[in-house]
């Protein structure tokens, strides 16, 4: 496993999503995703619901008011300032835990601390390469946040395929492929994936 863990995983996480959020080219919004129909709108708004779950599972309060699994395809007036405010506050929710802490709540029920921020970090991350992906950006993915974000994959990604239908199934990894790759994999992406016609 990576060095990379806990609050510092989780935020290098949150930074590379807003960071690729930022870079969205104004005509990419409804481009195609690789997570199945959903548009680059969806895979966002999706995220954010997601992450909001995250802090709310510790507040209790907070809960999203939609479905994070049927995201609405538009966007807020400010979608990039929503996203901010709901990294932040799931940031700062985590970084007043116990980075010992045996038992975090989340929306996958009770994890370790470790568990719990590479969990949030896993769902930040990957749906950031998902929206990089398929707008033309650089991976934001990267080895070291990959081997972090290993602690919770390994952990539950069989469990949320099987239950919730979470993940497609998972893909032989390439040869070759680094930590990166492998984890895309791993989740049931096509790490080499691209807009069609492009």
């Amino acid at each position: 496993m990576s060095d990379l863990e806990g609050i510092e995983l989780l935020t290098r996480a949150h930074a590379r999503l807003r960071d690729v959020v930022a870079g969205v080219p104004e005509g990419a919004w409804g481009a195609p995703t690789p997570c199945g129909e959903w548009t680059v709108r969806q895979v966002l708004n999706h995220a954010r619901l997601d992450q909001q779950a995250y802090g709310a599972a510790i507040t209790g309060s907070g809960w999203p008011d939609a479905d994070p699994f049927h995201p609405v395809d538009g966007l807020e007036a400010d979608a990039a300032a929503a996203l901010d405010k709901v990294l932040a506050d799931v940031a700062d929710v985590y970084g007043g835990l116990s980075a010992d802490a045996e038992e975090v709540a989340t929306p996958l029920g009770p994890l370790p601390f470790r568990v719990a921020a590479a969990a949030g970090a896993m769902d930040a991350a990957v749906h950031a390469w998902d929206i990089a992906v398929a707008t033309g950006q650089e991976s934001p993915l990267d080895d070291d946040l990959a081997a972090g974000i290993g602690l919770a994959a390994d952990r539950l990604a069989d469990h949320l395929r099987d239950a919730f239908g979470v993940f497609a199934a998972a893909r032989e990894v390439p040869e070759g492929a680094g930590r990166a790759e492998a984890l895309l994999a791993f989740l049931g992406r096509d790490p080499q994936w691209a807009p069609a016609g492009s």
